[in-house]
């Protein structure tokens, strides 16, 4: 196994050829959810397995029903050692509107600015130079005395347009794909200096209810006040969905939600994170949700229910007397933990039809549910990360948690039994799916050796 000291200076050595590669991936237009760019997600798949063949893998471009997918493996030569999955995707967002771009998308540029270096480009930090940082942690290891556990990567090309084809791709390869660890690198930092590990992922619930009283819109004027109105009877029951303190009231819907471990919730407190400041970005000033909870918390690890969207009557210019005949709304529930999205599920219905009145129906249509996702904050490999990055950076990496979801993540959790360790190097200004999307250079190489790190750790 190679010496850590001697891979990080390969990773250094290289720097320079490291970043002509990435500069290389990312003029390759792979936007997934185009077909005119079909070609051009193979052509970004071959060049990926290209590569990974020349630095000892064995990897190949598998066809799927869509984008090809990258499958590679390489053998530590050892035995007794973890076999790790990495995976990343090579696809890309569109583009548009392109006017609002300060050069090419797909000519990446190296721009010096007054906080330091950015690579721009299509690309640079969703998801090819977050990728790349795990390949040329890989490269470093074989040019100077080989991995340190078994390695398997997946490089997929329709991670953002709904990774249709996954699902297919993971039952017909379930044994080819199972590994200890999934390793996963499209998240991000705290800030440009400090790492983060992303320990939690919210599950979702999503629901769609359809109320119907009478059996054609009314006059207001004729039938208002003895017919029954199915936007009141809607409001009524979203309005009895939380209580004074911003508490979700469904029976329930707490069990599996756990407390924070100590450790955790005293570095949350000591993060310099405005509440403020982060409502004030978006027009807003009071905290709603739960009252005894920080902001922090309560989009990392409290689970929530919203209302994302309410229909009923006449929604056109003007004013038009009409009782409607039914109303709808659109329903989402952030799960954490333990909470399970059928019993959720079978409480919201409960509590639905509990409050109809006479001459009231109610629908029901589905629209998904996944369980949240946690690594278990006593993990052997997540300790082992938290020393690796702190050796890199300086800084205790953050245990954070996301507001939103992995879909992958989930996947393989579900599918392979698969725990995931997801570490990026992403930042909230890398303008993600926008115009002038950038990377930092620190992140770019400082993500090598901070996997260079963790493969290190994690193989000791």
């Amino acid at each position: 196994m190679a010496a850590i000291d001697n891979v990080l200076q390969r990773i250094d050595a290289n720097s320079s050829d490291a970043l002509a590669r990435l500069f290389e991936l990312l003029r390759i237009r792979s936007i997934s959810t185009d077909p005119a760019f079909t070609g051009e997600c193979v052509k970004a798949a071959e060049w990926l397995a290209a590569e990974l063949n020349a630095i000892g893998f064995t990897a190949s471009v598998r066809e799927t029903t869509g984008h090809p997918m990258v499958v590679a493996h390489a053998k530590a030569g050892r035995t007794g050692v973890p076999h790790l999955l990495f995976y990343g995707h090579y696809d890309v967002q569109p583009v548009d509107p392109i006017d609002l771009w300060e050069s090419d998308p797909f000519d990446p540029k190296l721009v010096e600015r007054e906080t330091g270096a950015k690579i721009v480009g299509r690309g640079a930090a969703d998801d090819k130079g977050q990728l790349m940082t795990f390949v040329e942690a890989c490269r470093a290891f074989r040019e100077t005395g080989g991995l340190p556990c078994d390695v398997s990567i997946l490089f997929e090309g329709e991670e953002e347009c709904g990774s249709p084809s996954l699902p297919a791709f993971m039952a017909a390869n379930k044994d080819e794909l199972s590994a200890d660890m999934m390793l996963v690198c499209d998240t991000g930092m705290w800030n440009k200096d400090t790492p983060a590990i992303t320990t939690m992922l919210r599950g979702l619930y999503l629901e769609e209810v359809v109320v119907r009283c009478a059996d054609r819109d009314l006059h207001s004027g004729m039938y208002g006040g003895p017919a029954r109105n199915p936007i009141h009877v809607l409001s009524k029951i979203i309005a009895d969905l939380h209580d004074a303190k911003g508490r979700v009231t469904l029976p329930g819907f707490y069990e599996g939600v756990a407390e924070l471990p100590d450790e955790i919730a005293e570095q949350w407190r000591q993060l310099p994170f405005d509440e403020h400041q982060f409502l004030g970005d978006v027009g807003l000033s009071v905290p709603a949700g739960e009252q005894d909870r920080s902001v922090l918390e309560q989009i990392w690890s409290r689970p929530t229910c919203d209302v994302n969207g309410i229909v009923g009557g006449y929604t056109g210019k003007g004013s038009k007397t009409v009782l409607p005949a039914e109303a709808s709304a659109k329903f989402s529930f952030r799960l954490v933990g333990k909470q399970k999205p059928d019993a959720i599920a079978e409480s919201f219905q409960a509590f639905v039809r509990a409050r109809l009145p006479e001459d009231a129906d109610v629908e029901f249509i589905s629209h998904g549910a996944s369980p949240a996702l946690q690594l278990p904050f006593g993990s052997e490999a997540l300790s082992r990360a938290r020393r690796a990055l702190q050796a890199e950076w300086g800084k205790e990496p953050v245990m954070a948690g996301s507001g939103g979801s992995i879909p992958i993540v989930g996947a393989f959790k579900r599918d392979l039994k698969m725990d995931a360790l997801m570490v990026g190097f992403g930042l909230d200004d890398d303008r993600i799916h926008s115009p002038n999307e950038k990377y930092e250079l620190s992140s770019f190489q400082k993500g090598a050796r901070s996997w260079a790190r963790i493969l290190s750790a994690l193989s000791a």
